[in-house]
């Protein structure tokens, strides 16, 4: 297998469980993983629109009203009018949305950091050096880079990002 091929099909599988452990700890609360997410990034924001919540997950204002219709129909999220400028509405957690995030298992940042600690230190840097490295190469390629962020690093440590969504040319 060619390097490229054998590149894609580690990636792949890192995906693949990222994606089944975000599932279970959605379902072990109820919700889908894209619902969890975007309560995860109202909850790391503390006051977002729907606009800039829709530009980190990727997905159109039109989809992102939808979700938040349904989180504030079940009470997990609410919607405020902003103080400074009326026209906007701010999306803001509610305590059911809090236990929410509270209650679901994170079982992927255990898993990574239990994978991580079978490495040496200089392993770890550059692991994760070359991601930084191809995630900056993939984005200067891709016409919405916004679509395939998954997990970002931040002072070496996994931060939850943007959820991945399969990127087609048509989306764009």
């Amino acid at each position: 297998m060619d390097r490229t091929k054998a590149t894609l099909s580690a990636l792949n599988r890192i995906m693949c469980l990222s994606d089944q452990h975000m599932g279970d700890a959605a379902r072990a609360v109820g919700l889908t993983p894209v619902q969890l997410r975007l309560l995860k990034l109202a909850q790391e924001s503390g006051c977002s629109t729907a606009k800039s919540l829709a530009d980190q997950m990727g997905v159109s204002q039109a989809t992102m009203t939808a979700l938040l219709d349904r989180l504030e129909m079940r009470g997990l999220v609410t919607r405020k009018v902003s103080d400074s400028d009326r026209r906007q509405k701010r999306i803001l957690l509610t305590d059911v949305g809090e236990h929410a995030i509270r209650m679901a298992p994170d079982p992927m940042q255990q898993k990574f950091d239990e994978a991580l600690q079978h490495l040496q230190d200089w392993e770890r840097a550059m692991l994760i050096a070359a991601f930084e490295r191809f995630a900056d190469a993939l984005e200067a390629v891709t016409p919405n880079p916004a679509r395939y962020v998954a997990h970002t690093i931040k002072d070496g440590d996994l931060v939850d990002g943007a959820v991945h969504v399969g990127y087609s040319p048509k989306a764009d």
